[in-house]
């Protein structure tokens, strides 16, 4: 085997095992990569959310924060914007480990899934009549649940969507003339 191949080869398994539990790297033992250590990323609890994506637990002391706001657009659609304190949303492709305060928020309507969010805007499209809770929950890149006292880090605001109004000049039904 000629030397650039087994170069290649070596890198290979480095990117293999670093998936893994193991790795190539020099970093000492227990790092997660980004030079914190794993116990800086929480610790996994036994609790799950409805998608039995698991509870990871950190310090409420400088632990993410979330604060989800909802307005009624002209067009019948929401403006949904998170508030984020001690978290930043990671950009698409973000590699699945945990970082402290890093991660994606998941948006939720009537506790249904309507959005995975990497960015604090959201628009939601017209919304059933009626009164809905919206709420905006912080996961790890990983997949796991931003927790605190065993809770998830969430923010929750209720919408109500009432009967349109009619357009200006328009009639409502049985009110005209009878032809």
């Amino acid at each position: 085997m000629s030397w650039t191949r087994g170069i290649l080869a070596a890198l290979a398994v480095c990117v293999t095992l670093s998936a893994g539990s193991a790795g190539c790297g020099s970093g000492d033992a227990g790092e997660t990569g980004s030079g914190e250590s794993p116990a800086a990323a929480g610790r996994l609890l036994e609790e799950t959310d409805e998608g039995g994506r698991r509870y990871r637990e950190v310090d409420a002391e400088g632990a993410p924060r979330v604060r989800v706001e909802v307005q009624p657009d002209e067009d019948g659609s929401w403006d949904v914007r998170l508030t984020l304190r001690d978290f930043r949303l990671s950009p698409p492709g973000t590699r699945a480990r945990p970082v402290p305060g890093q991660g994606f928020a998941h948006l939720y309507m009537d506790g249904r899934l309507v959005a995975r969010l990497r960015t604090p805007e959201h628009r939601l499209p017209a919304v059933p009549r009626g009164t809905h809770q919206v709420t905006a929950r912080l996961y790890a890149d990983d997949g796991t649940v931003w927790a605190v006292d065993g809770e998830p880090v969430e923010s929750t605001a209720d919408i109500t969507v009432s009967q349109p109004r009619p357009a200006p000049g328009a009639r409502e039904a049985g009110t005209g003339p009878r032809r």
